[in-house]
């Protein structure tokens, strides 16, 4: 099995295997090329992320500064938007609904690091660890929000700004905090 593999099946890997690094180096420059696109641009930045993600529904729009690891295991629904300032490390799959929206400064983490000094420390042969994060349908991540890495968001939430996400978070809720708990029923 692959470290590819391994990776996106949310085993320890070794982040600095050649085939990721490739990979990670490839989807930067992409990024790159995405960052440097302007507003009078529309179209070129549809192709960008169309040819970036692993899947974009119609009616993506997402405005730079954006960044990512890999872009293939980023998979959003339809009419998603993407305020400035967005980070999606996505180690593993990054599911994101229909009709959501981040404002500035969301971070959706979907790798790790082993908790224990000793191991998370090992030079060069360190590991990470991913953890597919799931986001449903109609869902509004505010400023500054953070999703961690292993998260399910249910359908129709709204994360307050600022929240930081450990845990899975139901379906018709605000959640808001850090950690993020329910703050009321929708």
């Amino acid at each position: 099995m692959s470290e590819l593999d391994v990776m996106v099946a949310g085993g320890p890997y070794n982040p600095m295997d050649t085939i990721l690094v490739d990979l990670r180096t490839k989807c930067r420059l992409k990024v790159e090329e995405f960052n440097k696109t302007s507003e009078a641009e529309p179209m070129k930045r549809v192709e960008i992320l169309m040819s970036l993600f692993g899947y974009a529904g119609k009616g993506i729009r997402i405005k730079p500064d954006f960044r990512c690891d890999y872009g293939c295991n980023i998979h959003v629904g339809e009419n998603f938007y993407m305020n400035h300032n967005c980070v999606i490390l996505d180690c593993a799959p990054v599911v994101i609904g229909n009709n959501c929206m981040c404002a500035p400064g969301v971070q959706i983490y979907a790798s790790t690091r082993d908790i224990c000094p000793e191991k998370r420390n090992r030079r060069p042969n360190y590991t990470e660890i991913s953890k597919p994060v799931k986001i449903g349908h109609n869902v509004w991540l505010c400023g500054g929000s953070i999703i961690c890495p292993g998260v399910t968001i249910g359908d129709n939430v709204v994360v307050a700004a600022g929240s930081v996400v450990v845990g899975d978070v139901p379906s018709n809720v605000i959640v808001g905090g850090n950690p993020a708990k329910v703050i009321r029923q929708l």
